[in-house]
């Protein structure tokens, strides 16, 4: 980062500061993932029964928030070179973005050994992933620039960048808030799923309250009433409607309040 800062600062090339200002969100943002990693690690307690999963999830709400700040800033000072061009040193900018290049592909592929469906990895790997962008839109700019002199192509290669960069930030954004939201998952239709359990749990007379949710990217939550027919087995039928709530929508977490009568809730 402080290479292509200074490079940048030299060459006078947008491209390298672009990506030194993305590296620079990706500093805290590594290490806001890395804090709420380890939080992730931390036992549960009689305030926090959950743990602190959510930690993960808060982190890439706060990497993509980030992302969009750095895409403002990054299509702002393009508009403004454009208006007003100014001279680039290609050579020194080659040279700065081929290091930044080797830089971002070794932490890239270091990221990629990761949980592929954690949404903390993903953001970090997001945030590295536009680094690297960025560096070989300031390759392909010096390149263009040695070869003919063109320079308003440093901008708008950065620009190009920056809607990459923005394609992944809505993509983390919804997904972070959609758990923070406590959306029911994509993957669980709660009327497909009262209709399972009507149909293959004997002694199910009704099914209701259904409330599923993501407690952090890949580890839903579930809980709902059983409405019971007359002299159902209660066991047998916590039993059976737990293996198919686990078999057919794989939920392992689930909570079920058996009914015998009328729900309580709704007295």
């Amino acid at each position: 980062m402080a290479l292509e800062v200074a490079g940048g600062l030299i060459s006078g090339s947008l491209a390298l500061l672009a990506d030194a200002g993305h590296m620079l969100t990706d500093t805290a943002a590594l290490a806001l993932a890395w804090i709420a990693a380890r939080l992730t690690l931390r036992p549960t307690n009689s305030r926090r029964s959950y743990g602190y999963h959510r930690a993960q999830v808060l982190a890439a709400f706060v990497n993509a928030i980030a992302l969009f700040l750095v895409v403002v800033w990054i299509v702002l000072e393009a508009v403004d070179r454009l208006a007003t061009p100014r001279p680039i040193e290609g050579g020194t900018m080659l040279g700065v973005a081929l290091a930044g290049l080797v830089a971002n592909v070794s932490v890239y592929a270091i990221l990629r050994k990761g949980n592929q469906d954690n949404l903390n990895i993903s953001a970090a790997r997001l945030h590295v992933m536009g680094d690297l962008l960025g560096s070989i839109g300031a390759l392909l700019a010096a390149g263009i620039i040695l070869t003919t002199g063109w320079t308003p192509i440093d901008p708008i290669l950065s620009v190009l960048v920056a809607v990459l960069i923005l394609r992944s930030a809505w993509s983390l954004l919804r997904k972070s808030t959609s758990i923070l939201m406590e959306e029911t998952p994509d993957s669980v239709d709660p009327d497909a799923l009262r209709q399972a359990l009507l149909a293959n749990v004997s002694g199910v007379r009704d099914v209701h309250d259904v409330h599923c949710w993501s407690l952090t990217s890949g580890q839903t939550m579930l809980t709902l009433h059983v409405g019971l027919a007359a002299g159902a087995d209660g066991a047998l039928v916590l039993r059976e409607a737990k293996r198919v709530i686990a078999e057919k929508f794989a939920i392992d977490h689930s909570a079920l309040q058996l009914e015998q009568a009328e729900c309580p809730d709704e007295v």
